[in-house]
């Protein structure tokens, strides 16, 4: 064999292991494909109650109520005005301005959305986990994808924040981490690198722009840096100076809008320092044992009673740091990784540990969604110990492993399922917060409200005196009791409330609103003309209270100031069907048929089977000599209501002036059989 034959030979086998490479490498892609296929499959399936979920709890401030959904201007004051949405996440208004307008107020959608975010970021985290080498990371991103904890950032869609603001913490971490590499490097490696950082940052501006709870990203991923490295340089530290003042920029300001502009003020968030650190404390455990322990999971958890005196509660704190400390100083013999999980898992959590007010805290102190990112500490530290203890303690602990991981994930997936299903709507979550939780105050006044809604003020009634017994002075549930007993006709108990929520809050206009209407009921106009300019003079864009100065004006019969009154009502409120029935009737009265008519067809296009609406209709047809149009109207109304005495008289008329006398003939013995 000559030198020309050994130099092909080697060449054939090099050409053959590339081949090798490229099949093994496309096996590999295949591989992993199938792998993340089966977890966003997995968590799909687990999400399937939710997605068929309804809207819920301030849904109706993100989504359904949300006048900057509408337009284009209401997307630009989405960026540029903070006071124009409840709280200044404007990719997140932004992303449900744009479903919107493909599905409308169509709840699935918006929740197919998160649950697709959801398994997104459950793949990025599996993409993070490999590139740091992390034992198990498939298992763990799909315990992260199905963990019960995290219903409540997927189930509701007001928690797009939570998913939304993931997936580019996520991604940010991932090209974060691809340019943190040595300095030693080729001019092109360098290029790149600066490309990756830019990326990082920019996708870490998305995840602040989604929830500023993100603020944490640096100071979590300098300890990835210190566990894979064991040291943090000053290099270290000024690489991640702009996320760090971009963090605390936008965490400030959103510290500053929950204040001023969401309302975490008051009595309810009079803490001192020492109180927060008990609450930080008991919150770390909480956290901790619903991840290891999801039973039972509550839309709103009972509220502590923070005391100082009472010694027993500072264990938690104390522990705490204990346990911290005690993994410091195992690090020579379990490593870096046991107490930097513990330091990503309490750093993401900060935000939400009770140093900064937030409004939730007026509730609770903790929230399954407060810890969603942050869960992924207390996950990879719990998996990869139970990896380690089962290698140890048996000779086949792969197999059992893959045994318990699987019961582990059906588990936590069948709970998933049934947690989603109380996000089905409102009433279905008041009834099982309270059912978990009695000492929710706030879910006894929100059914309350529910109910209310409903007209059933009787069952109401309950509920909210419950909610005052929790909470004697909340605002909210005296203003609802006294409606449920307005509803009953309690008049008297009625203005006792409304006046007692004035003197609660005089700067809320509800209590004079209140006021008003029971005054004006019981004939003392002067008075509740008092109390409604009060309520005007308290806040002139509420629509309530001009149809409210204009009922009362309709009462007085002037009807030209009832007309101005209702008109400004609807201005401000183009929705109301009431006000517009109540604004044609005015106008009916003023011989003023046609923009009466129009009214009126209006409501009927926001309520179809609004009997008053069809019933006026008729008579302004009636009244034109309109008979056949007239007699449609009222015979739709016995369509509606087969018991409705008036309409069947009038569609009798209406066919007798026809000449119809058998269809007269069968309305008039239906009127006579009821009346």
């Amino acid at each position: 064999m000559n030198s020309d034959e050994v130099t092909r030979d080697e060449e054939s086998i090099g050409n053959s292991n590339r081949v090798e490479g490229l099949d093994d490498c496309r096996a590999n892609r295949w591989v992993t494909l199938r792998w993340a296929a089966i977890l966003v499959a997995i968590t799909l399936l687990a999400y399937v109650p939710a997605i068929q979920g309804g809207f819920i709890w301030d849904d109706d401030d993100y989504v359904t109520e949300n006048d900057t959904l509408n337009s284009i201007k209401g997307l630009r004051d989405i960026w540029l005005d903070p006071s124009a949405t409840v709280q200044y996440y404007p990719l997140v208004h932004s992303s449900f301005w744009i479903e919107n307008h493909l599905w409308g107020l169509q709840p699935m959608g918006y929740h197919i959305v998160n649950v697709l975010l959801h398994s997104i970021n459950a793949l990025l985290l599996w993409r993070m986990l490999r590139l740091l080498a992390v034992p198990c990371p498939w298992l763990i991103a799909m315990i992260f994808a199905v963990h019960p904890v995290h219903v409540e950032s997927v189930a509701w869609i007001t928690e797009r924040k939570n998913v939304l603001s993931g997936m580019f913490y996520l991604s940010s971490a991932l090209c974060l981490w691809k340019c943190w590499d040595d300095e030693s490097v080729s001019a092109t490696e360098t290029k790149r690198r600066y490309l990756w950082y830019g990326a990082a940052l920019l996708l870490f501006v998305g995840a602040l722009l989604s929830k500023t709870v993100a603020a944490t990203f640096p100071a979590a991923f300098l300890v990835i840096v210190w566990w894979k490295s064991g040291r943090l340089t000053i290099g270290d530290f000024i690489k991640m100076a702009p996320f760090f003042f971009l963090g605390i920029t936008l965490g400030l300001l959103t510290v500053w809008l929950e204040k001023h502009q969401v309302g975490a003020k008051g009595i309810d968030w009079e803490l001192s320092f020492l109180d927060r650190i008990l609450i930080a404390g008991r919150a770390l455990w909480f956290y901790a044992g619903k991840l290891v322990w999801p039973v039972p999971l509550v839309f709103t958890y009972h509220r502590w009673d923070i005391d100082t005196a009472q010694i027993w509660q500072f264990v938690f704190p104390v522990t705490a740091i204990a346990f911290a400390i005690g993994l410091a100083i195992k690090i020579p013999r379990i490593g870096r990784g046991p107490l930097a999980a513990v330091l990503f898992f309490a750093g993401t959590l900060f935000p939400a540990l009770g140093f900064f007010d937030v409004y939730p805290m007026r509730f609770s102190f903790v929230a399954d969604h407060f810890q969603y990112l942050a869960s992924i500490g207390v996950i990879v530290l719990v998996v990869v110990a139970a990896k380690t203890l089962l290698d140890r303690m048996l000779d086949d602990g792969a197999l059992v492993g893959k045994m318990i991981a699987g019961v582990v994930i059906v588990m936590l997936a069948a709970i998933t399922w049934q947690q989603g299903k109380i996000y089905e709507g409102l009433e279905v979550l008041w009834r099982d917060t309270i059912a978990k939780n009695p000492t929710s105050f706030m879910a006894h006044n929100n059914l309350g409200a529910l109910l209310n809604k409903r007209g059933d003020f009787e069952e109401a009634e309950g509920y909210l005196l419950q909610s005052i017994e929790l909470k004697p002075g909340f605002y909210e549930s005296v203003i609802n009791l006294a409606k449920a007993y307005e509803g009953q006709a309690k008049l008297d108990d009625a203005l006792m409330l409304y006046r007692q929520a004035t003197e609660l809050n005089a700067d809320e206009l509800e209590g004079w609103n209140g006021m008003g209407a029971i005054v004006g009921m019981k004939g003392e106009l002067d008075l509740a003309e008092e109390y409604f300019l009060k309520a005007l003079e308290l806040d002139p864009s509420r629509a309530e209270t001009h149809a409210n100065l204009a009922t009362l004006h309709a009462a007085r019969g002037d009807l030209a100031k009832a007309e101005s009154g209702f008109t400004e009502a609807i201005a401000l409120d183009p929705a109301s069907a009431d006000v517009r029935r109540n604004l044609a009737g005015v106008l009916m009265a003023q011989g003023k048929t046609a923009e009466a008519s129009a009214e009126l067809k209006i409501v009927l296009e926001m309520e179809p089977n609004n009997v008053s609406a069809l019933l006026n209709l008729g008579l302004i047809a009636a009244g034109e000599n309109k008979f056949r149009t007239a007699a449609g109207y009222f015979e739709r109304i016995t369509e509606i209501d087969r018991s409705n005495v008036k309409a069947h008289y009038n569609a009798g008329a209406m066919y007798d002036q026809l000449g119809d006398q058998a269809k007269a003939k069968y309305h008039f013995d239906r009127f006579e059989q009821l009346k």
